[in-house]
């Protein structure tokens, strides 16, 4: 079997990985199977099979794993290429080809070191969240994923730009890492960026504290920002063209929040058992891929 050391491909596109194959027929037209695994050789759990009847050149497919495996190559000529599509971080691993011919169980063949397949993928930040913590402390977490694993890094308030996080280990695994914000001591807009060789991604929370006298004050200012809430509904049908120029996902208001295109927010909101202090809290992601460069062919 042979097979090259190492193929490299980007998430979201499609690998090929060869495998080509001799075996001491000098002509075989009986049935056959192609296989391939990842993991590990023999006892791997199969990505893709199939099968060619007695004198057919056509392999019928039998497994795909999700449909996205395919052959590229004809064993009836000794080769099992096969092509994966729409590549996923999780593909990245080692691969492995075998041919089985009908009628001896020791004519069957399999390549023992495999192919490795390395998936690339600019990084994503999959999630973002800031917990509360004694009295009135918060504490944020960033996580992202990417290959090479990004570089995280936490900027705001009194922070300044580009301030380095700090890594927490017992949240890593696989492509993904976690940054923890240990404190978010003043109120406005702390953004976690996540870089890598292919690009940056980055999501920001702004944080809003607000306090009442009584219970009662608190329960007006919540229904107040209720109101805004459904009369800036009502408005963004009418500025809906213009939301799609805007940059950000959440205006730094009393706590609402306008879509943009290409940016997904939330809104969460926390009281303090006391009901006389509100922080209100924003999410917004967005994401920057450097360009690819194409060779002409």
């Amino acid at each position: 079997m042979q097979v090259p050391a190492e193929v490299s491909a980007t998430a979201g596109e499609a690998a090929v990985l060869p495998c080509t194959f001799t075996h001491p027929h000098r002509h075989y037209d009986g049935p056959l199977t192609a296989i391939w695994r990842a993991g590990e050789p023999f006892a791997g759990p199969q990505v893709f099979r199939c099968a060619a009847a007695r004198g057919s050149e056509l392999c019928q497919t039998a497994l795909s794993l999700h449909g996205r495996f395919r052959l590229l190559g004809n064993p009836r000529r000794n080769d099992l290429s096969l092509r994966i599509e729409r590549l996923a971080l999780a593909d990245d691993g080692r691969y492995f080809c075998r041919v089985e011919f009908a009628g001896d169980v020791h004519d069957r063949y399999e390549s023992r070191q495999g192919v490795r397949l390395r998936v690339t993928a600019a990084p994503r930040i999959v999630n973002i969240s800031v917990l509360p913590g004694p009295g009135h402390a918060f504490h944020a977490l960033c996580t992202a994923e990417g290959e090479p694993p990004p570089a995280l890094a936490w900027s705001g308030p009194a922070l300044g730009n580009g301030s380095a996080a700090t890594r927490s280990p017992g949240h890593d695994h696989g492509h993904q890492v976690t940054a923890e914000l240990p404190a978010l001591a003043h109120d406005g807009r702390y953004t976690c960026t996540a870089s890598n060789s292919l690009g940056r991604a980055e999501a920001s929370v702004y944080l809003f504290r607000f306090h009442g006298a009584s219970g009662a004050s608190a329960t007006a200012l919540l229904l107040g920002a209720l109101g805004l809430k459904a009369l800036l509904l009502l408005g963004v049908l009418g500025v809906r063209a213009a939301a799609h120029h805007r940059l950000g996902g959440c205006d730094p208001g009393p706590g609402w929040v306008l879509r943009a295109s290409g940016v997904s927010s939330r809104l969460t909101t926390w009281r303090d058992p006391a009901g006389t202090s509100f922080m209100h809290l924003c999410i917004s992601f967005s994401s920057l891929v450097k360009p690819r460069r194409y060779r002409p062919a």
